[in-house]
């Protein structure tokens, strides 16, 4: 009989990275680096090669949002705090997200990726749910307002395994 697999086990591991492109708008076209949750969300079984990434209003996500209409079949961009990561998910989950990016509050975070823990309630969630460094976070936002658009237009995962160094497209305020 063969050994079969979890969900967790066939997808994206913990302490890896996922990557996402943001193709529009265009002065943040870069690759960007996001960790999954440790212990609880989905993994990424599909690709989308364009999919909306949509700024949570209000930004935390900790309860209802004015914009989850927006959030419905894409993929949307929460702040950290005010709740737990779990909760985010589910907030996000609850209006149809197919994926969370939970950015950290601290700005100025360049280089430190959190590790996202389920919280004690005992709930779940069954969408990917992944940390984004604040300071990427925070530009990401930055451009889509100084932009005037409601969401940013990603492709997500993308495989930098196949894409030389020399043209990869790194944040320059980011560390690789």
């Amino acid at each position: 009989m063969a050994a079969r697999t979890s969900k967790k086990e066939r997808g994206l591991r913990i302490h890896e990275y996922l990557y996402f492109q943001v193709l529009s708008p265009g002065d943040i076209r870069y690759i960007f680096t996001a960790t999954p949750a440790k212990d609880f969300g989905g993994v990424f079984n599909t690709r989308y090669d364009q999919i909306h990434l949509v700024p949570a209003d209000p930004p935390e996500a900790c309860g209802e949002l004015n914009n989850g209409v927006f959030i419905q079949d894409q993929i949307a961009l929460v702040e950290r705090g005010g709740c737990s990561f779990l909760s985010k998910t589910r907030v996000i989950q609850e209006h149809g997200g197919r994926a969370v990016i939970i950015a950290d509050n601290a700005y100025d975070n360049d280089s430190f990726y959190i590790e996202m823990i389920q919280d004690s309630s005992r709930r779940t969630a069954d969408i990917p749910a992944l940390f984004l460094l604040g300071r990427d976070g925070y530009m990401i936002r930055r451009s889509l307002e100084q932009h005037g658009l409601p969401w940013a237009v990603i492709s997500i995962p993308v495989n930098v395994t196949s894409i030389p160094t020399y043209e990869m497209m790194q944040p320059p305020w980011t560390f690789w």
